[in-house]
């Protein structure tokens, strides 16, 4: 019997220049905004122009909005940066909302124990060491465990985020504040002790000290002999061992960089900016990472722009909610349509879709 050729068929494309890329990225974003202002006008009879504007509020109608926008896509891209050396060695972890926890665990211990036992100055010092030593550590089980035991990385990584969660609401009833409560409350609200000290607003020395950060990690993966060892590991692991490199090493010593990295995200969310700890601190943001840099293709600098899209469009979903009386269910369905078009985008630059040729075409 004849076998009937199907209609179309996927395949995978070459690299395509950036530019073409970032032009199927553009054309997914805009697609994405004409049907968000297409739901809003048809739920509330607004312009759809009115829409637009409003999204652009979300971020740039006050210098408080914009400086908050700016805070949050460091603290983002903070977060984006923790995962991103291990998802180069091809170690997936979606641990980062654990090893976040954990590190802001770590800060409001320092600052509830020792707030007003030691001199300021100290008890930053101390804050800044024990979050990034307790994102490490949280980090680094995982590392250890797949390194000696192969165990499935994924997996461990994502139990460790809800152990992250038991663990700062027992915390949040051990500390609680006013009694009975259940919940810590604003941390030396009174004295100010372990606040991080403001330069300029607030907000200005979280997003330097995310800078910095970057161009850090910038040149750790790029110029340095372990930024070549992790990409080296994440193409075959038996090309590593083959040319001398130590894999175990390497995941172990990766892993401890990015819960490091997460724990100082968490110290400035608990120290720098929210001032107390709950289980929802982290906001997602260790889940979102992942989008954030994978769509950067783990290149620190890119993610700089993608840490923005994403956060201008949160924001200006949530401003939509906000100015035509909407809930907060709404604001998640359209920022869900706006990622579901960006990831989108991805399927297309990285493949292509084939239909069969007619006859006369073959012939």
């Amino acid at each position: 019997m004849h076998e009937k050729t199907p209609l179309f068929h996927i395949t995978k494309r070459g690299a395509l220049p950036w530019y073409r890329a970032w032009m199927i990225r553009a054309i997914g974003i805009i697609a994405a905004l004409i049907l968000c202002a297409l739901v809003t006008t048809v739920l509330t009879g607004v312009n759809p122009l009115q829409v637009y504007v409003t999204i652009f509020k979300g971020s740039f109608a006050s210098a408080r909005r914009f400086w908050d926008m700016l805070q949050k896509l460091s603290i983002l891209l903070c977060v984006s940066l923790a995962v991103t050396p291990a998802f180069r060695m091809r170690f997936w972890n979606i641990g980062g909302e654990g090893q976040v926890l954990i590190g802001g665990l770590a800060t409001a211990a320092c600052m509830i124990l020792l707030g007003g036992k030691l001199p300021n100055w100290a008890l930053i010092l101390l804050m800044i060491a024990s979050s990034i030593v307790a994102g490490a550590i949280w980090g680094g089980i995982p590392a250890i465990f797949k390194a000696k035991w192969n165990t499935n990385e994924t997996l461990f990584t994502l139990m460790m985020n809800y152990v992250a969660i038991q663990l700062v609401r027992y915390f949040s009833v051990v500390w609680e504040s006013p009694k009975g409560s259940g919940t810590i409350g604003m941390i030396n609200q009174a004295t100010q002790a372990g606040w991080l000290p403001e330069i300029g607003n607030k907000y200005l020395l979280k997003i330097l000290v995310v800078a910095v950060l970057t161009v850090g990690v910038y040149v750790y993966l790029n110029y340095s002999k372990h930024g070549y060892e992790i990409a080296v590991v994440g193409e075959s692991e038996r090309t590593a061992r083959y040319v001398g490199i130590k894999v175990e090493k390497v995941i172990v010593r990766t892993m401890l960089l990015s819960g490091a990295i997460c724990g100082i995200a968490g110290l400035l969310l608990v120290g720098g900016t929210d001032h107390t700890l709950t289980d929802t601190i982290a906001g997602g943001r260790g889940f979102t990472a992942v989008m954030v840099s994978w769509l950067a293709k783990f290149n620190p600098i890119w993610m700089i722009l993608t840490s923005f899209l994403l956060v201008f469009l949160d924001k200006g979903a949530s401003e939509i909610s906000a100015m035509f009386s909407l809930n907060q269910s709404f604001s998640d369905i359209l920022t869900g349509i706006i990622l579901f078009f960006i990831i989108g985008c991805e399927f297309f630059i990285n493949y292509q879709i084939q239909f069969r040729k007619s006859g006369k075409e073959e012939q």
